[in-house]
């Protein structure tokens, strides 16, 4: 079955064959917020529309001062559909925007720290993290990160994702982002 969008902007290819009412979809690689899936009239054909929600009023953006101001144009942290999206957070001190050490153990720990804070303001708390995703400037870091991050996720643990990049803001050792599920 094909997909048709309403809207002008790009959306990957994603199978929906199984999805058969209309409901709230979340994708893998970005997020459709507020959308609903239908068959189209019978002059499309086999065809099915996309809608998308564009009111404001879906998302709220989420800033604490507990936490490292965003370096750039975007959010500390977005609620949207009882979902908390938290953005890369860095191992820097809130009050001087410096980091904390050079050392990844000590940059791991106080992204945790900001994470939690950013949670906090969200009325989420670690428990509510569904997904993280973890960039490291080194995958040798891999096992101490390991053994921090262990201590501040209570079982069952998130899904998580890690990865080495080139490089990260600041030249950061580390940076982790998040989506946490937010009670209705």
């Amino acid at each position: 079955m094909a997909w048709c969008s309403l809207r002008s902007i790009h959306i990957p290819t994603i199978d929906v064959g199984l999805l058969r009412t209309r409901s709230p979809l979340a994708a893998a690689g970005g997020v459709v917020v507020g959308s609903s899936f239908w068959r189209s009239s019978s002059r499309n054909g086999p065809f099915a529309c996309l809608s998308l929600s564009t009111s404001t009023g879906i998302k709220e953006a989420v800033a604490t001062d507990k936490a490292p101001a965003a370096l750039g144009p975007y959010s500390q942290a977005i609620k949207a559909n009882n979902l908390l999206f938290v953005s890369g957070v860095l191992g820097l001190i809130p009050q001087t925007g410096k980091f904390i050490s050079d050392s990844v153990e000590d940059q791991t720990e106080q992204v945790l720290k900001n994470m939690g804070e950013i949670l906090k303001a969200s009325g989420a708390d670690y428990s509510s993290v569904v997904k993280t995703t973890i960039m490291l400037a080194d995958l040798k870091d891999f096992k101490k990160v390991n053994e921090i991050y262990a201590k501040y996720f209570p079982s069952p643990a998130p899904a998580r994702s890690t990865y080495q990049v080139a490089a990260l803001p600041l030249d950061a050792k580390i940076e982790i982002e998040c989506i946490a599920a937010l009670k209705a």
